[in-house]
């Protein structure tokens, strides 16, 4: 066990290492929110004005043929303002925080060598932290583990393992929902590959010196009166059911690709395979949906809370947000 955290320690110490080296001179710009509160419209706008091209914070909208349970911008919209991070891996293959913050910052210091803006957008919370805090890519990764897990997660629920992980980590068990399921499915596979505590690897990571790395980056938040976002998650559900959500996943089933997989029990997906099976009747299907995105939505209103970096509007506020990016670009 032992040799486990020196290896962590020191892979770690390197990484920090490396990013004591990215600091970014440029102005950048980032855009987060929940889940339909209008942060595509408003990027494009902002990328419009401002020369700016739009970097994905998406831990979805990076997979190819994944794009009406995604909403992903429309090829036209791609076509009028650069795009990056979006379409980049297939279902099957396996993204995180550290690929991010990699990506992320080669596609800032591109946008900055043509004089342009780069305008970071989406709602991974975990992404955005690992690129502005910090990486934890600490060699803990175990995909053996991580498939059976997954699977377990299918068979057992969520909660099962849920339950597992208080017993085996309680301190992490507090701070994670029991209806997260990657969230809990990394605790674990943290825990089983290392023998060393989840929440362990996040006090060690938050020992390490936080070095800065953006000297001129502005975070806009946007927000609203909750049960009008919720109107705006349920119209959205209807609205992807009617663009073809059911096609999308009936297509990427004859591609092959396994209901269990990361990417297809995401929100949306899991939710339509349900369907297909013939689990869920239409009326059911579009109630959970719409019940569990408004519950993602929560989670990622929880998570945004706690960067005080954050410069809150409401999603109407436009004039406000625009007086505030020409004064700071």
């Amino acid at each position: 066990m032992v040799s486990n955290v020196k290896n962590y320690s020191k892979t770690n110490s390197i990484l920090n290492e490396l990013i004591e080296t990215c600091v970014i001179a440029g102005p950048v710009v980032v855009l987060i929110g929940p889940t339909a509160i209008g942060k595509t419209d408003l990027s494009l706008r902002i990328a419009r004005q401002f020369n700016g091209e739009i970097i994905s914070v998406d831990s979805m909208q990076v997979y190819r043929y994944m794009d009406i349970g995604t909403a992903k911008v429309t090829s036209d919209e791609r076509l009028e303002v650069p795009h990056h991070l979006i379409d980049i891996i297939d279902p099957d293959e396996h993204y995180n925080a550290a690929q991010f913050v990699k990506d992320a910052l080669q596609a800032i210091r591109a946008i900055h060598s043509r004089g342009a803006i780069p305008l970071l957008t989406g709602g991974t919370g975990l992404y955005l932290d690992a690129l502005k805090k910090g990486l934890f890519d600490d060699g803990t990764s175990n995909p053996k583990i991580r498939v059976r897990l997954q699977h377990r997660a299918v068979k057992e629920g969520v909660t099962s393992l849920h339950q597992e992980l208080v017993r085996c980590d309680p301190v992490a068990a507090k701070t994670i929902h029991s209806n997260d399921r990657s969230r809990v499915i990394r605790a674990l596979e943290v825990y089983f590959n290392t023998g060393v505590p989840y929440s362990e690897h996040v006090k060690m990571q938050s020992a390490q010196p936080k070095p800065m790395k953006f000297e001129h980056m502005v975070t806009i938040g946007l927000t609203m009166e909750r049960n009008k976002l919720y109107q705006r998650i349920n119209e959205r559900t209807a609205l992807m059911l009617e663009q073809g959500l059911e096609e999308e996943v009936q297509g990427l089933l004859a591609r092959g690709y396994d209901p269990d997989l990361k990417s297809m029990q995401s929100i949306g997906y899991r939710h339509m395979i349900h369907y297909l099976q013939g689990d869920w009747n239409y009326e059911k299907l579009l109630e959970i949906l719409s019940r569990d995105t408004r519950r993602y939505a929560k989670r990622q209103f929880t998570w945004f809370n706690k960067d005080n970096s954050i410069l809150w509007f409401n999603s109407s506020d436009r004039l406000k947000i625009f007086k505030l990016l020409c004064h700071h670009l």
